[in-house]
C-alpha cells in the first residue's frame, strides 16, 4: 500500500492521528496532516485504512501498492509408467 495527503484538503481535525499515530502527525504550525512514510508496514495498513474513512475533508489518498511477483508454478511430478 502506498499512501499520500492532500494538505490542501485537510482541515486539521487529527482523526488520522487519533487512528494511526505511527504514520500520521500534525504541522505545528498549521495543523495540517503530516505522514512518517508513503509506505506503510502491512501491520500498520488496518489502522491507516480507518483513518482515511475517518478523515472528514477526505484528505487521505490510498493506493495500492505492487504486488508481489508470484513463485513459478511447481512442474508436476514424472508420471510412473505402469506395466
Amino acid at each position: 500500500m502506498e499512501i499520500g495527503a492532500d494538505r490542501g484538503r485537510c482541515i486539521g481535525a487529527g482523526m488520522c492521528v487519533l487512528t494511526a499515530p505511527d504514520v500520521f502527525d500534525q504541522d505545528d504550525a498549521d495543523g495540517l496532516v503530516l505522514m512518517s512514510t508513503t509506505t506503510p508496514a502491512p501491520e500498520q495498513e488496518p489502522a491507516v485504512r480507518e483513518a482515511a474513512q475517518m478523515c472528514p475533508a477526505g484528505a487521505i489518498i490510498l493506493r495500492a501498492g505492487p504486488r508481489p511477483t508470484p513463485p513459478p508454478p511447481t512442474p508436476p511430478a514424472p508420471r510412473k509408467e505402469i506395466r
